[in-house]
């Protein structure tokens, strides 16, 4: 037979928890409650920060519409740095006759003119429906230095299609660096992103005189005889073009950037 005798708690020995007998402490329904939607409304309050900080970052950050984006290339002629108009080198893998390499390096640029001091009679009557704002101009010569490539833009406060219908009726460009006699391959056409009209135009580092400016198509042609086609003139002008107009079109519409995550 066995008996039960009182347990004696041993000298240092932590008291059982919670103790035998203790009243249990019951938390009050309200004041969960109330804890609870406290909680909630501090989350709410910072998510609502955190969405509101996301959306104005996303409004600053976003590209402005077409129209207006396209307006306010209208001021790149005096806004934009000379580097970015016009950068310093021009790569052009396979731009040259049968897929040669080229690079062009600029060795000028002329001060922003008035448009009767840089352009042509032609040009000017073209362009008076449109009007004119201001001319840039830069040269460049090729790695060999056998050629001379002019680069122009006529910055217009025109819409897209007025000037689009004015530069397909365009004639040669006018030169910089050197005389309309020698003008060798040319090329003209209005930026649908930014109200201007790029040329360029190419000719003979020597100074020879040509025939008459040719377009840079006809000079690039399979069959195209002559020493501006043989010597590549026509490719010059027309890589030269499209380097300068990846420029522009970048700095009148840059892409958009990423959104934060989350």
């Amino acid at each position: 037979m066995t008996t039960t005798t009182p347990r004696t708690a041993l000298p240092g020995e932590p008291e059982p928890f919670p103790p035998p007998h203790a009243p249990s402490r019951r938390r009050h329904p309200g004041r969960v409650l109330a804890a609870v939607l406290s909680g909630l409304l501090g989350a709410g309050l910072l998510g609502g920060a955190g969405v509101g900080a996301w959306a104005d970052h996303r409004d600053a950050h976003r590209p402005p519409p077409p129209d207006a984006a396209y307006r306010e290339a209208g001021s790149l002629w005096r806004a934009a740095p000379v580097d970015s108009l016009f950068p310093t080198v021009l790569d052009g893998p396979a731009a040259g006759p049968g897929g040669a390499d080229r690079t062009w390096t600029r060795i000028a640029v002329a001060p922003d003119a008035d448009c009767p001091a840089a352009l042509s009679a032609e040009w000017r009557a073209l362009l008076a429906a449109t009007g004119c704002t201001r001319v840039l101009r830069a040269a460049y010569t090729d790695a060999t230095r056998s050629s001379l490539i002019t680069v122009g833009m006529v910055f217009t406060p025109a819409d897209a299609p007025a000037l689009a219908a004015a530069g397909e009726r365009l004639p040669a460009p006018p030169a910089y660096g050197f005389t309309d006699a020698q003008r060798a391959a040319w090329t003209a056409s209005a930026l649908p992103e930014a109200p201007v009209v790029l040329y360029t135009v190419s000719a003979f580092a020597d100074g020879r005189s040509v025939d008459a400016p040719r377009p840079a198509k006809e000079a690039m042609e399979k069959d195209a005889t002559g020493s501006v086609a043989q010597a590549g003139l026509g490719h010059d002008a027309d890589a030269v073009a499209g380097r300068i107009r990846a420029a522009l079109r970048t700095l009148a519409a840059p892409p958009a950037p990423p959104e934060p995550a989350g």
